[in-house]
């Protein structure tokens, strides 16, 4: 019986190589591939200087995320992967949206030590917080 495969997508090289090993993975398995992008509006936001009033940031996270695909995948796969756009912090989307998929997969942007500490992890809080399987694809 398939499966569902979600991968986290940022448009980051690394996020790139997640989605490229998690579409090989799901045709190797017969899973379904979801790949989801997260955004959410900074904590100071409505005082940020430049911002256009009109600037749509779920917008800009659906191109982010076609983009992606059109650059990580065939284009007779990238069709077939649903695309889900969240807002929202993006370790707990990947982590609902993971919720009875059989595999999470995302990638290593290679923060350490105080990086970490001070931007967080979402690699490190998925594999300790989600519903399945998590395989995080690192660079070379």
């Amino acid at each position: 019986m398939a499966g569902r495969i979600v991968v986290g997508v940022d448009g980051s090289e690394p996020s790139l190589k997640a989605l490229t090993w998690a579409a090989g993975q799901a045709a190797l398995t017969g899973d379904s591939l979801r790949a989801v992008i997260a955004w959410e509006y900074p904590a100071s936001w409505t005082t940020a200087p430049g911002v256009p009033p009109d600037f749509n940031p779920e917008l800009l996270a659906e191109q982010i995320l076609d983009e992606s695909l059109a650059k990580a995948l065939d284009p007779a796969v990238a069709a077939g992967v649903t695309r889900t756009v969240v807002s929202g912090n993006p370790a707990q989307a990947l982590i609902d949206q993971a919720e009875g998929a059989s595999l999470l997969v995302v990638g290593d942007r290679g923060h350490s030590g105080f990086k970490a500490a001070v931007l967080g992890s979402v690699s490190t809080r998925v594999a300790q917080h989600a519903p399945c399987p998590v395989v995080v694809v690192r660079g070379a």
